[in-house]
């Protein structure tokens, strides 16, 4: 047989090949019956519309661009960002979009990707990773683009962008609070970095819980981390000699270096230091001494990413959207107490 075209497949279905075009593009202006008329002769001939043809049919790539900016540097050693992208890549194919990856590792790979994204036809919208002051160049150059957008994570300058977050702030808060419950009163902390709104965020969540419940905030007992395994475990080398006996690390990846060091140092956890984690990784549950975490959607944040994109393109909504996901407090054995869930925004 022939390769079909969408006027062999109109021909036979009874119908304009503009219809045939709106079907094949899950266009609603389609009445239901005219649909499965088409769809039955699509089956029946086993068509598949040649992706070249389809984009210019309809103005459209059908292909979502992810960027990954040079501030995330640590993508492939940090399970948070593969989670993240599983999420966005499984909600991409349920929507039959293309997922097209951006991965930048330099300044000048930043400045060429700028021509790519802005080839007419080439993508329909891009979602950034974000949070770090120098992200800020990314975003604004995207607005400029006037291509549709969605930010991961609070971006520095929000008001006319769209974006897909968690409420940092009472999640850190309701984390070291549980701490105080439990008899905690040296609370130390490994933030993330300062230049990022989750490192921000996080600290005010860790302080706030302090004042609130008339703990001294200790400037000495902040150390700033970066989100990963080693930076976790240097930052420990600072705060150990302060004689914490509880520690908040900004990430699960950190609380891990945490651990290791706290073992080496020959103190146990909990009974020596009680320790708390954020992302709820599954390397979070799988270490001898299981580690009580705050758990964010990470998959299902990079699926609201998604959902959010699409809403833009295909109902054409400028207004920007800021969409905050639930957190759950995990507790496990790391913090000394039973095991249970809390649920908080």
């Amino acid at each position: 047989m022939k390769n079909l075209t969408l006027e062999d497949i109109a021909e036979r279905a009874g119908v304009s090949r503009s219809t045939v075009s709106r079907v094949i593009n899950n266009q609603t202006s389609v009445s239901k019956r005219t649909h499965k008329r088409v769809m039955d002769v699509i089956e029946e001939t086993n068509f598949y519309p040649n992706a070249a043809a389809r984009t210019l049919a309809s103005q459209r790539s059908w292909t979502l661009g992810l960027v990954l900016p040079l501030s995330v540097s640590i993508f492939f050693t940090d399970p948070y960002y593969p989670n993240l992208t599983r999420g966005i890549a499984q909600a991409c194919n349920q929507n039959n979009y293309t997922l097209a990856l951006f991965l930048v590792g330099s300044k000048e790979e930043e400045e060429n990707m700028y021509p790519r994204i802005a080839r007419k036809g080439f993508l329909d919208g891009v979602m950034v990773q974000s949070g770090h002051h120098g992200d800020q160049g990314i975003i604004g150059t995207m607005l400029d683009m006037n291509i549709p957008m969605v930010v991961i994570g609070r971006p520095f300058r929000s008001d006319n962008v769209s974006y897909v977050d968690i409420d940092n702030v009472n999640s850190a808060y309701n984390a070291v609070s549980h701490l105080v419950r439990l008899g905690r009163r040296r609370i130390a902390t490994i933030t993330g970095p300062f230049d990022s709104t989750v490192g921000i965020d996080r600290l005010e969540g860790y302080r706030k819980a302090l004042v609130e419940r008339n703990l001294p905030y200790d400037p000495n007992l902040v150390v700033e981390g970066d989100f990963t395994e080693p930076g976790g475990y240097y930052a420990i080398q600072k705060i150990l000699p302060l004689k914490p006996d509880a520690i908040f690390a900004a990430s699960d990846v950190m609380a891990m270096g945490a651990m290791r060091a706290i073992n080496e140092a020959g103190m146990k956890i909990p009974d020596d230091i009680a320790l708390v984690g954020f992302d709820d990784l599954p390397l979070s549950s799988y270490s001898s001494v299981q580690l009580t975490t705050v758990r964010q959607p990470v998959v299902q944040s990079g699926i609201r990413v998604v959902e959010t994109l699409i809403d833009m393109i295909e109902n054409g909504n400028e207004k920007p959207i800021h969409t905050i996901m639930d957190t759950d407090l995990i507790i496990r054995n790391s913090c000394g107490a039973n095991q249970q869930m809390h649920n908080f925004k």
